[in-house]
C-alpha cells in the first residue's frame, strides 16, 4: 500500500485558496477514484473537492471551517501502488503548501536526493510564484538578493509589494553582499490587502458583530486587488431602446409559454455586446505584466446576487448563441446560484463582464473590474424620459445608461466609446429582422 496526497485545487482563475466548509469522508472510509471528499468554498463558489485516487482515507489533516493555500495537502489516502510515497509532515498546511505547491518536474523526480550543506534558504527562495515574478519584471527587481519572509525565506508576493512601496529596492545587474540584501518587511497596504490587518472599529450598544463568511472574504480581496492593481477609467452612454422595448413586449408572453422562462431584457443587451466584441476584439483583452492577451473566445461574465454574496458565472460563447439561447443560459446559471449548485467550472473563462445593475433600479454606477479583465459594463435601468425627436418635437422614449469601467493599461477613450457607440446603434436598432429571438 502507497500513501498519497490529496491537496487544495486550483478551483477558479486568479483563486489562491479556499475554505473547507466540510469533510464528507472519515478516516478510514474507502473512496472511489473521483469521490467527492469534501465541501470548499473559494473565489464565490461552492465546490467540491474530488479523490485523485481509489483507496481508504488514512488522515484528514486540514480542519472545517480552515482556510487553505492552493496546494495545501487536506487529506492523505492510501492507495495500492508499487511505489510508496511518504506521508507528509504534520506541521501546518501553509507550510504544506509552500513545500509541495506544484507538481514536481518529471526529471527532478528522477534525480536522486543528494545531501546539501546548502542553506534551506537558498532553495526555498528560489521557487517563486507567477505574482512574484509579474511585479519583479514590471520593476526591474532582482530576486537574488532579497530575502523573504517566507518559509525558509521564500519570497512572496507581500514582500515585493513592501520593498516597491518603501522606494528601495535592487534593479537586476546590480551586486549586493548578503549583509546588504533588503529583508522585505510587511506593510500596512499589503496587510490589509487580505482584510486581515484592520484599525479597530468604535462599537456602541446596540451595534451587532456580523462574522465574514469565506464568500465575502473572497469577494472583499478579489476586489481590492482589483482597485490596487488596475488603473480603473469609466465613461457613460445614454442609448435610446424604445425599439427594443416595444419588441420584446410584442412576444415575451408567448416566449414564456413556449419555453417556460422569461425573456428578459439583458439577453439583448449581451447580445449586442457579443456583436460588439466581435468587431472590436481589443475590448475582449487582458493585462498579463509584458504583454496584452487578446481573448479568441467571447465568454460574458454575468452577476448573480443572493441575500449575502454575489456570484459571477459565466455565459460561454455568446456571439455563437441566440438571444433564446442567452436566455436560457442566463436562466439556468441563475438556478445553479439560488439552489447552491454552481460549481467551479460554471466561473472560469470570462473575458468581459456584464452586469444588470438596472435590475435593482439604479441608472449610473462605477463598476470595479472584475480581475483579471479589462472592463466591465453595468447596464443600468431602462427609464421613460422626454426626448427631442427630429423636428423639434418632445416624445416619450425608453432610456437607458451604459456605464463602462476599463483597465486604462490596455484600453483607452478611443476604442472603449467606438466600443460603446457600436453597442448603441445595435440596440437601438432592434427589431425582428436585426437580432431575431430564435
Amino acid at each position: 500500500m502507497a500513501i498519497q496526497n490529496i491537496t487544495m485545487p486550483q478551483l477558479g482563475e486568479s483563486v489562491t485558496e479556499g475554505t473547507l466548509e466540510r469533510w464528507l469522508v472519515k478516516p478510514g472510509d474507502k473512496v472511489d477514484k473521483y469521490a467527492p471528499l469534501a465541501e470548499v468554498n473559494t473565489d464565490k463558489v461552492n465546490a467540491e473537492i474530488p479523490s485523485s485516487f481509489t483507496g481508504i482515507i488514512s488522515e484528514l489533516i486540514a480542519g472545517e471551517g480552515e482556510t487553505l493555500p492552493v496546494g495545501a495537502i487536506v487529506c492523505t489516502i492510501e492507495v495500492e501502488d508499487t511505489v510508496v510515497a511518504p506521508p507528509p509532515e504534520k506541521k501546518s498546511n501553509i507550510s504544506s503548501a509552500i513545500l509541495n505547491a506544484g507538481v514536481q518536474r518529471k526529471e527532478e523526480q528522477q534525480k536522486p536526493i543528494v545531501k546539501s550543506n546548502e542553506p534551506k534558504v537558498q532553495r526555498d527562495k528560489a521557487r517563486y510564484s507567477p505574482a512574484v515574478l509579474t511585479l519583479a519584471a514590471e520593476h526591474n527587481i532582482d530576486l537574488a538578493v532579497i530575502t523573504g519572509s517566507g518559509l525558509g525565506g521564500r519570497i512572496t508576493r507581500k514582500d515585493i509589494q513592501a520593498i516597491i512601496e518603501s522606494g528601495n529596492f535592487p534593479t537586476v545587474g546590480t551586486e549586493q553582499t548578503n549583509a546588504e540584501a533588503p529583508v522585505a518587511q510587511p506593510s500596512q497596504s499589503t496587510a490589509q490587502t487580505e482584510i486581515k490587518a484592520v484599525p479597530p472599529v468604535p462599537q456602541a450598544a446596540g451595534d451587532i458583530e456580523i462574522p465574514v463568511s469565506s464568500v465575502r472574504r473572497a469577494i472583499a480581496n478579489n476586489m481590492l486587488r482589483s482597485k490596487q492593481e488596475v488603473p480603473h477609467a469609466w465613461m457613460m452612454m445614454e442609448v435610446d431602446v424604445t425599439n427594443l422595448v416595444a419588441y420584446r413586449d410584442s412576444i415575451k408572453d408567448d416566449f414564456k409559454k413556449r419555453e417556460g422562462f422569461n425573456l428578459t431584457y439583458f439577453a439583448f443587451f449581451m447580445k449586442a455586446v457579443s456583436q460588439a466584441l466581435k468587431e472590436y476584439p481589443m475590448m475582449n483583452s487582458m493585462w498579463a505584466g509584458d504583454k496584452i492577451i487578446q481573448k479568441k473566445d467571447i465568454n460574458l461574465s454575468i452577476a448573480v446576487a443572493t441575500d449575502d454574496a454575489l456570484f459571477v458565472p459565466v455565459v460561454k460563447h455568446v456571439d455563437e448563441k441566440s438571444v433564446k439561447g442567452i436566455a436560457r443560459e442566463i436562466f439556468d446559471l441563475s438556478q445553479l446560484v439560488r439552489t447552491g449548485k454552481l460549481r467551479s467550472e460554471h466561473m472560469q473563462g470570462g473575458t468581459f463582464t456584464v452586469n444588470n445593475t438596472g435590475s435593482f433600479g439604479s441608472v449610473q454606477s462605477m463598476g470595479i473590474i472584475n480581475y483579471p479583465q479589462a472592463a466591465i459594463l453595468q447596464v443600468e435601468a431602462i427609464v421613460k424620459k422626454p426626448v427631442i425627436m427630429n423636428g423639434g418635437m418632445f416624445a416619450a422614449r425608453d432610456m437607458v445608461n451604459l456605464c463602462l469601467s476599463l483597465d486604462h493599461r490596455v484600453l483607452d477613450g478611443l476604442i472603449c466609446g467606438k466600443f460603446l457607440n457600436r453597442v448603441k446603434d445595435i440596440l437601438e436598432n432592434v427589431s425582428k429582422e436585426t437580432m431575431s429571438v430564435y
